[in-house]
């Protein structure tokens, strides 16, 4: 579980907070959309739920079931500056081998973590050959061999085509049927809203919006905070393109 208590973070010479007293939770195994447009603060707030950051003020906290410290993995929007091996086994392998694993273990891991990513038969190729949507897998991948619970992906759809986009959102359902805590941080809503449980709304690092996906897009002034609502102009669809999935 993912617990912030009026969470707070200004950086040093800044006359304001970029991020204002956040105060939340989210459950285990819940997929949540935090929306917002650039520089509203999602970034600074992933950065302190990882603890790369530190807040000014406040408190957070990442436990699994039984209440122990959980990790946090990362999928950050330049998929290529989490690449750290020439091939996709050996990108993958880095993460067990820092936990102590041996490198046949850790081969083992990775090759297990590349098939549940979608990358099985691609563990010699090079790494930085793969597609947009190929390298978030990698980094899935990467996250899945330390077995993170809680994943955050942010803007994962920078830059990909609608095949890469489908294939970023596999990854997600799989994640989310696994029982993972996934958290996605984009203002792109329309590629990935529909499979949320929650939609959060971040404006000049302010908690505008939390609620229902399906409610936020009838109701919330999205347009005001800096995001497209996808489907404003086709109310007489919503329900159909809401139920496919799109």
């Amino acid at each position: 579980m993912i617990k912030l208590d009026n969470l707070r973070r200004r950086f040093p010479g800044q006359d304001k907070d970029a991020l204002k007293g956040a105060t939340f939770s989210v459950r285990d195994g819940e997929f949540v959309v935090i929306g917002g447009a650039n520089g509203s603060g999602k970034s600074v707030l992933m950065h302190l739920i990882a603890s790369l950051d530190k807040p000014t003020s406040g408190i957070v906290s990442c436990t699994d079931a039984e209440g122990r410290p959980a990790r946090v993995g990362l999928v950050f929007q330049d998929a290529d500056a989490q690449i750290l091996g020439d091939t996709p086994l050996e990108d993958v392998s880095v993460g067990p081998k820092n936990l102590g694993f041996s490198r046949t273990e850790a081969a083992a891991i990775a090759r297990g973590a590349l098939a549940r990513a979608g990358l099985e038969g691609k563990e010699g190729f090079p790494a930085r050959s793969l597609s947009g949507g190929e390298k978030r897998r990698l980094a899935v991948a990467g996250i899945l061999a330390l077995d993170a619970p809680i994943i955050i992906l942010d803007e994962p759809y920078a830059n990909l085509d609608w095949p890469g986009v489908a294939q970023v959102n596999g990854i997600i359902r799989q994640l989310k049927n696994e029982g993972r805590t996934v958290i996605v941080l984009t203002h792109e809503l329309e590629k990935v809203l529909a499979l949320a449980d929650r939609l959060m709304v971040l404006y000049q690092g302010e908690i505008v919006w939390d609620g229902e996906p399906r409610e936020g897009l009838r109701s919330a002034p999205l347009e005001k905070w800096g995001i497209r609502n996808p489907l404003a102009s086709y109310s007489g669809v919503q329900d159909l393109l809401w139920e496919s999935g799109v």
